[in-house]
């Protein structure tokens, strides 16, 4: 006869599933395993957890990949989140089952060096530590747990890599200025001169309409 399994524990198509109210609400996830060894071990340290945030405001740790999780849910109305998704799929294997407090840029340097030897240039890179760096800022300012602690105490600064092979702007002089709107079609003149007495961006320019 087998031992008895931990009360709040459910098998659901091979998984084990947590189905236990704790610490006054109930918490109904998967354990991610099918081993009820290590689901028991999981359901414990989340009851542990809640102890310890109740009693003591210590907050659970949560991995990076959960808050990236939680930053694509929030911004699907975001035009650059395919592209954000993207960028975090080249660093979740390099942080993403590390905690929140301890993703830091000594943590992100694996990361950065494998994309380095991957041939990405340093933009694209910085573009990559520029989501990261907001995910730890939402955390740490935004983002309420039902215990009313934020997810992290404090952001990490996250600093950008230098790129020295940038191609510095050239500022236009006016004879430059009027010889490059002499070689644009009249429509694209027009709203090449509208830009530089507005400095309207791109896309403000090109979504706006008549009404």
């Amino acid at each position: 006869m087998g031992r008895k399994r931990t009360p709040g524990l459910v098998k659901r198509h091979g998984v084990w599933h947590i189905d236990k109210h704790i610490g006054g609400r109930r918490v109904c996830q998967s354990t991610g395993t099918d081993r009820l060894e290590e689901a028991e071990r999981y359901l414990a340290r989340l009851i542990e957890q809640t102890r310890q945030a109740q009693i003591y405001g210590v907050r659970p740790r949560r991995p990076f990949e959960q808050a990236a999780a939680k930053f694509v849910l929030e911004n699907q109305h975001k035009r650059s989140i395919s592209s954000d998704i993207g960028r975090l799929k080249l660093l979740m294997p390099w942080i993403g089952s590390i905690p929140l407090d301890q993703i830091h840029i000594g943590t992100l340097q694996p990361g950065i060096e494998n994309r380095r030897k991957a041939g990405a240039a340093v933009g694209t890179i910085n573009h990559g530590l520029k989501v990261v760096r907001r995910i730890l800022n939402l955390a740490a300012t935004e983002w309420i747990d039902e215990f009313g602690l934020t997810w992290l105490h404090a952001a990490p600064k996250i600093k950008l890599l230098p790129d020295t092979n940038k191609r510095q702007p050239h500022p236009l002089s006016w004879e430059e200025q009027d010889r490059l709107f002499q070689e644009l079609p009249a429509h694209l003149a027009k709203m090449a001169l509208f830009a530089v007495n507005t400095g309207c961006r791109d896309g403000e320019i090109c979504n706006l309409r008549w009404e």
